[in-house]
C-alpha cells in the first residue's frame, strides 16, 4: 500500500544489514580460498624442488605431484566461483571443506602416511570452515575428515604394510579435528551473538542519529553544534534563516565568521556559565532571538549546542492568543454595549423631540454625544478583529491614494489643496484593500484635527527606499507630539483630544502589522507630526 511505511523506508539502515552479513561472508571465504592456494602452491613446490630431499618419506612423488596439481585447479575454480557469486555461499563451503578433506587425505595417503603430519593441515580447514560457517555443520565437516584419515591409514595397512599402532596417532588426529571443529562452533556462536548485539546496538544509534537530525532540521528556532575552538559541527536552516548565513561544512566554518555578537557571547558564556540567556536583535538580519548555550561534554568533544530562540515567532503566537481574546472581547461589547446604546439613543431622540427648557436640550444632546461617541469605539474595537481576515492584493498607490483624498475631502467637508499628494511613478503595494483603506483614513483624519488646515498642511508622500522597500508618509504642519506622549501613541484608548477614542493610531498599527508593514511615528521637518508607514520587504506579506 502507498500509504504505509516500512523501517527500511525510515531507516537505511535496516536495508544493508542483510546484503552487509552476505559480503562479509563471501569476503571470508575469499581468503579462505587465498590460503588454500597458497597451500596448493606449496605442495606443487616441495616435491618438484626438493624431491631428492624427501625421497626417504615420499612413496609416490609422481601422485602426489598430480594430487597437488589437481587440488589447485579446484582452487582456482573455487576462486572464479566465489568471484561470480555461483552457487550460494554455503554450497561452497562444503565444496572447499570436503576437496581439502579428500586432497589432504591423499596427501597423506602418498607422503608418507600419519607420519607425515600432513594430516595436521585439515586441523587449519576445518578451524577457518567453523569460522565462516558458524553452525554445527563444522561438526559434520570434523566427521567426514576423520573418516577420511582413517580409511586412508587402513587401506595403508592393508596395502603397504603400515603399522597397526599408528591407529591410536590417528584416533588423537581425529579427536583433535572434533576438539577444533567444536572450539571453531563455540566461539562463532558467540561471535554471531556479539554481531546480532552490535548490528542493534548499530541501528538504535542510527535510528537515534535519524530522528534527532529530523528534528533538528524541523526545529523553528535556530540551532548550532559548536566545538572548543567555535568551529561551527552542524546547522539547521532555522540558524542559516536568522543568521542570514549559508554553512557550508567543507571547509572550517567559525562561529566568528557567521556571528561576531554569538562569538563574543559564546567565549563570555565560557567564562561565566550564568550567562547565555540574553534576548538581542542579530545585525543583518535583525532578527529578534534569545540565546541560549547549553554544555555539551562527551568523551573526545567539549562543546556547547547554540540555541537561537525566534523571539518573532513566540510574538506572534502571543499577538494570535490576543486576538483570539478580543475577537471573544468584541464579540461581547458588540452583544452587551451596542443594544443599550440604542435604547438610549432611540428614548434620547423622543424626549428631545418633545417641549422642554433649553437646559434640557443640552443634556439631551450631551447623552446623544456620548451613546454616538461609545457607538464609535465599539465600532473601531471590531475592525481590530478584522485585522486576521485580509485578502492581499497589489495596491497601486497613485490610483487608490488620490480616490481616497477626495472622498475624505468629501466627509470632512475641507478642501482638496489641503492635501498635498506626491507619490513616486509606479509606487506599488501588497496590502488588504480595505486595511489599506482605513489606515489611510486613520492617519488622514488624525492629520485634519491637528493641521492648520491651509493649501498642503497635509502631506502625503510615497516612494521606494534604497532597500527597494515602498514606503508612506503622512504628515502635517501642526504643532505636532510631545516626547512623552509620542512613546504612547500606538497603545489603546490614548489620546490627546477629548472627542477622539484613542483607537485610530492603535488600529493602524494592528492591520499594518497583520499585512507585514511597520507604522512608526516621527517628527516632520517643520514640526509637525509625520507617521511613516513601511511595507514589507519585497512588497510581499
Amino acid at each position: 500500500m502507498r500509504d504505509s511505511l516500512s523501517l527500511t523506508g525510515i531507516f537505511p539502515a535496516l536495508q544493508v544489514a542483510a546484503p552487509l552479513s552476505q559480503e562479509s561472508q563471501w569476503r571470508s571465504i575469499s581468503l579462505f580460498n587465498l590460503y588454500r592456494m597458497v597451500l596448493g602452491g606449496l605442495m606443487l613446490l616441495v616435491p618438484t624442488l626438493f624431491g631428492d630431499m624427501f625421497s626417504l618419506n615420499i612413496h609416490n612423488q609422481a601422485w602426489f605431484f598430480w594430487v597437488a596439481a589437481v587440488y589447485t585447479l579446484l582452487v582456482m575454480a573455487s576462486v572464479l566461483a566465489v568471484g561470480l557469486r555461483r552457487p550460494r555461499s554455503s554450497l561452497q563451503l562444503a565444496f572447499q571443506v570436503c576437496t581439502d578433506i579428500v586432497a589432504i587425505a591423499s596427501l597423506t595417503y602418498f607422503g608418507g602416511g600419519v607420519q607425515s603430519n600432513l594430516g595436521m593441515l585439515l586441523l587449519v580447514s576445518l578451524a577457518l570452515a567453523g569460522m565462516i560457517a558458524r553452525g554445527r555443520i563444522t561438526l559434520l565437516f570434523a566427521a567426514l575428515a576423520s573418516i577420511a584419515m582413517l580409511l586412508q591409514h587402513g587401506y595403508s595397512v592393508l596395502t603397504r604394510d603400515a603399522s597397526a599402532g599408528m591407529f591410536l596417532q590417528v584416533g588423537i588426529l581425529n579427536t583433535s579435528y572434533f576438539a577444533v571443529a567444536w572450539l571453531a562452533h563455540t566461539l562463532s556462536k558467540y561471535a554471531v551473538a556479539s554481531e546480532k548485539l552490535a548490528f542493534r546496538r548499530g541501528v538504535d544509534l542510527s535510528n537515534m542519529a535519524e530522528a534527532n537530525r529530523l528534528m533538528i532540521q524541523d526545529m523553528p528556532d535556530g540551532v548550532l553544534v559548536v566545538d572548543e575552538r567555535g568551529l561551527v559541527r552542524q546547522s539547521n536552516p532555522g540558524a542559516e534563516r536568522m543568521l542570514g548565513y549559508t554553512f557550508s561544512f567543507d571547509g572550517r566554518v567559525h562561529l566568528a565568521d557567521c556571528s561576531p555578537v554569538l562569538d563574543a557571547m559564546f567565549a563570555a558564556w565560557r567564562q561565566n556559565k550564568a550567562l547565555g540567556h540574553e534576548a538581542l536583535r542579530l545585525p543583518g538580519t535583525n532578527h529578534p532571538v534569545r540565546v541560549r548555550f547549553l554544555p555539551v561534554q562527551r568523551e573526545g568533544f567539549w562543546g556547547a549546542v547554540v540555541v537561537l530562540e525566534d523571539m518573532q515567532r513566540v510574538q506572534e503566537q502571543a499577538q494570535q492568543v490576543k486576538l483570539a481574546a478580543l475577537g471573544r472581547l468584541t464579540a461581547n461589547i458588540a452583544h452587551e454595549v451596542r443594544n443599550p446604546l440604542s435604547s438610549i439613543s432611540y428614548a434620547t431622540e423622543l424626549l428631545k423631540e418633545q417641549q422642554h427648557d433649553s437646559a434640557q436640550a443640552r443634556l439631551f444632546q450631551i447623552i446623544l454625544d456620548n451613546t454616538t461617541r461609545l457607538n464609535r469605539i465599539v465600532q473601531d474595537v471590531m475592525q481590530v478583529n478584522r485585522r486576521d481576515r485580509l485578502q492581499a492584493e497589489r495596491l497601486n498607490l497613485s490610483v487608490l491614494m488620490e480616490e481616497l483624498i477626495v472622498n475624505i475631502c468629501q466627509v470632512e467637508q475641507v478642501p482638496r489643496p489641503v492635501f498635498d499628494l506626491r507619490v513616486a511613478p509606479d509606487c506599488s503595494a501588497r496590502f488588504d484593500r480595505g486595511h489599506f483603506e482605513q489606515v489611510l483614513w486613520n492617519l488622514c483624519r488624525n492629520a485634519l484635527r491637528y493641521c492648520q488646515r491651509q493649501s498642503g498642511s497635509v502631506r502625503l508622500r510615497a516612494f521606494t527606499s534604497e532597500d527597494g522597500r515602498t514606503v508612506m508618509e503622512v504628515s502635517d504642519d501642526g504643532p505636532g507630539v510631545s516626547a512623552d506622549a509620542a512613546q504612547k501613541l500606538f497603545e489603546p484608548f490614548f489620546t490627546t483630544d477629548t472627542k477622539g477614542t484613542g483607537l485610530g493610531l492603535y488600529i493602524a498599527r494592528e492591520l499594518c502589522e497583520a499585512n507585514g508593514a511597520m507604522i512608526e511615528y516621527r517628527r516632520a521637518p517643520d514640526g509637525g507630526a509625520c507617521f511613516r508607514i513601511v511595507f514589507g520587504s519585497g512588497n510581499e506579506i
